[in-house]
């Protein structure tokens, strides 16, 4: 039972067992009519922004390349599989796990594709030069359906088929599910370590015969199918697509929530989106009418506080007294080992068979003997013999 632990550390599993708890409790409530319809529509909004920030941690946080145009591929996904679910749908129906399915493959490849085709020769670019040829990708392919006509629907969106409400949550975090699988795997993999190299210091990872290139284009590709599917997963939960929603802004959101989860931090992402998109779909339903306005002012300024109490300095010694780990430790206190315990171990000391038994070892005298002494070879006892005499 300890090596299976030890083979397989539960704390690397943690996350898949919150979102499967966290799912199938609301998959209940939604499935018996307890959920809200605009509860379910936050927790949609929410697994896609987390697929969306998990994928782009994939290339800023582990590859540490800095993209801008995570949106755009989500518009490839979008509008590439909505129009496949309008097709479908149809003949298999528009709640049918097989036209989703079909829909979630042909987005998702349509944007690994798509970035294969721009990381050929944008990731031989680096820092702010490959954020500029990103952010203008997006939008390119923004302004390329805004001007399909008919076809992708224009300037009026694309209308796309709505999947049943109650249950596209749960496939919207079987996606997810899915997705950290193959990140976390990679992460851990000899390939995870070899895109972290690159990360570290691009020059040493060549020497050593790493492939830049090729984990540079793995990485990306990686990230822009995830990202292709959560568009798809969108035009499932919208009766229309537009492209004014996968702006420029959008990709930067998405930046937003993986810097405040920590670059490179899983974990992180998932806390940072799922809070920073409740908190835009709650602003939104607060701030109504005239107060729309002030949507933005706020939602800047929540952030703004997050980034000083997370970054500040003068802050620092609050943070580390305060904190989630902190209190767990405090709550989770080692147990001392039990003297009872028997040892089983077959190394340990005491089960070693010597010549010599141990107490006799120890018992030896080492102190030093005077050297006149040692050339007659007297004993102790006959020295003392000689004093009284």
């Amino acid at each position: 039972m300890m090596s299976f632990f030890q083979k397989y550390k539960l704390k690397h599993y943690v996350n898949y067992a919150v979102i499967a708890l966290f799912t199938l409790i609301f998959t209940i409530l939604s499935l018996s009519g307890a959920l809200h319809s605009s509860t379910q529509y936050l927790l949609e909004a929410m697994g896609i922004s987390m697929i969306l920030a998990v994928s782009l941690n994939l290339v800023v946080g582990l590859l540490g390349e800095l993209s801008l145009g995570h949106a755009g591929f989500m518009c490839l996904g979008a509008y590439l599989g909505g129009k496949v679910a309008s097709l479908l749908a149809p003949s298999l129906g528009e709640s049918s796990p097989l036209t989703l399915l079909l829909s979630l493959a042909v987005g998702g490849v349509v944007a690994a594709l798509a970035g294969l085709l721009i990381g050929l020769p944008a990731l031989r670019l680096k820092g702010d030069y490959l954020a500029v040829v990103t952010l203008a990708f997006g939008e390119i392919v923004r302004v390329l359906f805004k001007n399909s006509g008919e076809s992708f629907g224009g300037a009026q969106g694309l209308a796309t088929p709505r999947f049943d409400r109650q249950t596209l949550f749960l496939w919207i975090f079987l996606s997810l599910l899915v997705c950290l699988f193959f990140l976390q795997n990679l992460m851990r993999s000899k390939h995870g370590r070899a895109i972290t190299a690159i990360r570290d210091n691009e020059i040493a990872a060549r020497a050593s015969g790493v492939s830049v290139v090729k984990y540079k284009l793995l990485a990306f590709m990686l990230s822009s199918f995830f990202a292709g599917v959560a568009g798809v997963l969108f035009s499932f939960s919208q009766f229309n697509v537009r492209f004014d929603h996968f702006d420029y802004n959008y990709s930067i959101e998405i930046l937003v929530m993986i810097v405040l989860g920590g670059l490179g931090s899983i974990n992180g992402s998932l806390v940072a989106a799922s809070l920073i998109t409740f908190l835009n779909v709650k602003l939104a339903d607060v701030l109504t009418g005239n107060l729309a306005i002030l949507q933005d002012l706020v939602y800047a300024l929540i952030l703004i506080l997050v980034i000083i109490y997370s970054n500040a300095p003068a802050l620092k010694n609050f943070r580390e007294r305060f904190n989630l780990r902190r209190l767990w430790g405090k709550i989770r206190k080692p147990k001392k080992a039990d003297a009872s315990v028997q040892r089983d171990d077959a190394n340990d000391w005491a089960e070693i068979p010597t010549k010599i038994p141990m107490n006799e070892i120890l018992s030896t005298d080492l102190s030093p003997v005077d050297s006149s002494v040692k050339a007659r070879g007297d004993a102790p006892a006959d020295r003392e013999e000689d004093r009284h005499d």
